[in-house]
């Protein structure tokens, strides 16, 4: 291409890029390779399934990319020629994952409501009873007697945080003084449990023996957990909702769909055998 076929090039996109927008359409076509057709519609789908950081940059160059992007896949799949068994197979799965996820967009999008999440979160709240919680710290180690040591020096007045971050093989909670923050019941092993719920404040209780080792106990405080607010559960309950419509969907569509399954007979391992695709 000489420079003035270049320059010519560049007016004429240019004057594409700057013509009113009501004068095209999604079939309008903004490139040929070799005669295949790559139209402003191709680039809008492309546009739309960019993730947001992408959308989000400037239209001239974004529109530039998309199209540089589509050309050279063009040219790509033109050099491939004739698809392969394998290759078409793998189109008509990634056509029907599409299409399914456009079915379920609807089913998504109208799921979740006001009156949805209102209704999830009584459901899961309404009834709750107050429950107790435990903020505590432990050590662990390998051996009663080592325990026994330690109960030892901290009957004596060792500091415990020092003694965890010294000795604790929970090294997690050990590099924080053995502390395992708050916690309700049914979180920790039963032993453990039993323990911290007899425990008494601010005193060391153990050595007490999990399938862990041996720990001794302190718990720090204890407080009556209150059920947490709509707002703090709203996108814990959306998603609830949304898998819960999304399955209802699929279910509905697939019981009144006439579907025969004459592959549950075959041999699970037929899986593995890629040769079929060369047949």
């Amino acid at each position: 291409m000489t420079k003035m076929t270049g320059f010519l090039a560049g007016v004429a996109l240019s004057g594409l890029l700057m013509a009113p927008a009501m004068a095209q359409d999604a079939g309008t076509v903004v490139a040929t390779v070799d005669g295949t057709e790559i139209t402003l519609g191709h680039m809008i789908a492309l546009r739309e399934q960019l993730p947001a950081q992408y959308q989000s940059l400037p239209d001239d160059v974004l529109y530039k990319g998309i199209l540089d992007q589509l050309v050279q896949q063009t040219a790509l799949a033109q050099s491939v020629g004739e698809p392969s068994l394998k290759d078409r197979l793998a189109l008509e799965n990634d056509r029907r994952g599409y299409l399914s996820g456009v079915a379920l967009q609807t089913v998504v999008a109208s799921s979740v409501t006001d009156e949805a999440l209102q209704a999830a979160y009584e459901a899961k709240f309404a009834d709750m009873a107050p429950q107790k919680e435990y903020n505590a710290a432990h050590i662990l180690v390998d051996s009663e007697e080592k325990a026994n040591e330690l109960k030892t020096q901290l009957d004596g007045g060792a500091d415990f945080a020092e003694l965890a971050k010294a000795n604790s093989t929970d090294t997690g909670s050990g590099a924080n003084g053995g502390d395992l923050g708050w916690f309700g019941l049914g979180m920790m092993v039963k032993p453990f449990e039993e323990a911290v719920v007899a425990a008494e404040p601010g005193k060391v209780v153990g050595p007490v023996q999990s399938q862990f080792g041996y720990h001794l106990i302190m718990v720090k405080e204890t407080r009556v957990a209150e059920a947490p607010s709509l707002d703090e559960m709203r996108d814990e309950l959306a998603s609830e909702i949304e898998q819960a419509a999304v399955q209802a969907h699929i279910t509905a569509l697939t019981e009144k769909a006439d579907v025969t399954r004459p592959g549950d007979s075959f041999d699970p391992a037929l899986l593995r055998d890629a040769t079929l695709l060369d047949k």
